[in-house]
């Protein structure tokens, strides 16, 4: 068994060694090839300092070009009772090279090493996330100029609103993910400082050239303070993840509209038969399986921050064990949201738009904003050309009902009683005041504005029996079952 670079003379219990490693030869295997190229960016520069020989650096790196295409071919292990990466690459070299091996730890501790090897995993990471949302985005724009001139009708608060279309639907998700790019950028940048030679975070007394390290590793700059070096381990994880969680929220919301655009009850779009599964009962089912998944992890990734968070938070500065445990959740959740976002992309390629979904008589008043504003422009006041457009939207709502509800509808929506007029009026409004407190009982707390503009309105009619209700029955609506006993 190999001895630990930190290992003293007492025997660690086996459960406590255990324990302490958790799934780091687990975690570490995504580290492989990064903490590879760390190590050969170190002994080009110990070479240069005086600490290696020409000889010395030349089979050092030899060796190790052989540990990176290992890992490249996916072949790289870590073996029983080898604690981390970092030891078994060095276990490796001692093997084929002797002392020799053993030399490429000075001037570092495992504390840069892990560090180096985190950003450099991330900064290669981000880029392919990049690429990926950039497929996306341009699916998403080719989609958006194939369906710029069908009609869709808009939505808010799931009610029938305005016409829209297919082209402002792609497109909105198209210009989404370019504010996500903003997000990416700025995690880059902040993974493109260089960690290397800040050792434990209180530097080290051999001359390190820590600019030579910096120039061929690629990185922008140096994390020149070696405390901050070390405060990093954390922040640099939760501000990637931020950008993550951006890039995830789209797709979510992207994956729940075309879920339920997908459902006979609306019929928007047809997702491709290759993408859908059947019901072991029901043949008429196309299930959207791949987007409920792909809604469902993004969600999860969405939470990755405040998991970061609740890990490293109220540490002092330092390096500390809890950091390990941000690895299991961070290193994972790259290849999750480059999974969805491939999903996403091939799917929003192949899908098929509905072109005719205005035909439905249900969207026969969709273009009433569009009739006010018409008679309006010809001179017509706002306020009587909306009286006129309602009274027109009366008459076709009654239209689609059964004729034998059509007397006691007509009372309500055609009434010349100016009371029972005013009382309708009420009711339309105070059943939008109920929707909103429903929804900040329900932790919406975007409806709170629109919940006190309705009430004041509401306040303001001066109904005496508007007023009863909201003295006697309105709390009622934002009380759980048990307050109401």
């Amino acid at each position: 068994m190999a001895q630990k670079l930190w290992e003293k003379s007492v025997q660690v219990n086996k459960d406590i060694e255990r324990f302490t490693v958790g799934r780091d030869r687990e975690m570490d295997l995504y580290l492989a090839k990064h903490d590879v190229l760390g190590s050969m960016a170190h002994i080009t520069m110990l070479e240069s300092i005086g600490l290696l020989t020409k000889e010395e650096l030349r089979q050092l790196l030899a060796e190790l070009k052989e540990i990176y295409a290992m890992a490249e071919r996916g072949e790289f292990v870590i073996e029983e009772g080898v604690e981390d990466v970092h030891s078994q690459v060095e276990l490796m070299l001692t093997r084929n090279l002797g002392d020799i091996g053993k030399k490429i730890h000075s001037g570092r501790s495992r504390n840069d090493q892990v560090l180096l090897d985190l950003k450099l995993f991330t900064r290669a990471e981000i880029k392919e996330v990049a690429e990926a949302v950039e497929q996306l985005f341009h699916v998403l724009v080719m989609q958006s100029e194939r369906y710029k001139d069908v009609l869709m009708p808009g939505y808010t608060h799931l009610q029938i609103a305005m016409p829209s279309s297919f082209g402002l639907w792609f497109g909105a998700y198209a210009e989404s993910l370019v504010d996500d790019m903003m997000f990416l950028q700025a995690a880059f940048k902040m993974c493109n400082r260089n960690p290397l030679g800040s050792a434990a975070g209180y530097g080290s007394s051999f001359p390190l050239n820590r600019t030579m390290t910096t120039r061929l590793l690629g990185f922008d700059s140096l994390n020149y303070n070696v405390v901050y070096a070390q405060m990093g381990r954390g922040k640099m994880e939760r501000n990637v993840a931020f950008a993550l969680a951006s890039v995830a929220g789209t797709i979510s919301k992207l994956a729940f509209d075309a879920c339920m655009f997908n459902s006979q009850n609306f019929g928007f779009v047809k997702l491709p038969d290759d993408c859908t599964t059947g019901s072991s009962i029901m043949p008429h089912k196309k299930n959207p399986d791949v987007f409920e998944l792909t809604r469902a992890k993004c969600n999860k990734l969405q939470s990755l921050p405040q998991q970061i968070m609740m890990i490293a938070n109220n540490l002092p500065s330092g390096y500390f064990r809890d950091l390990q445990i941000i690895k299991e959740v961070f290193l994972p959740a790259f290849q999750e949201l480059k999974d969805c976002l491939q999903m996403t992309t091939y799917i929003m390629n192949e899908i098929k738009v509905n072109e005719h979904i205005l035909d439905d008589d249900k969207y026969l008043l969709i273009f009433s904003v569009e009739e006010v504003n018409r008679l309006a422009r010809e001179g017509m006041p706002f306020r009587d050309a909306y009286k006129k457009v309602e009274a027109v939207a009366c008459g076709r709502l009654l239209a689609m009902l059964p004729d034998e509800l059509k007397p006691d509808y007509d009372d309500v929506l055609d009434c010349a009683d100016g009371e029972v007029l005013e009382l309708v009026k009420a009711a339309d409004k105070l059943s939008a005041y109920i929707k909103c407190v429903e929804e900040l009982k329900a932790g919406n707390a975007e409806f709170r504005r629109a919940a006190e503009q309705t009430r004041a309105a509401l306040d303001a009619m001066h109904l005496p029996e508007l007023d009863y209700f909201m003295e006697h029955c309105a709390e009622s609506f934002s009380m759980t079952l048990d307050e109401l006993e």
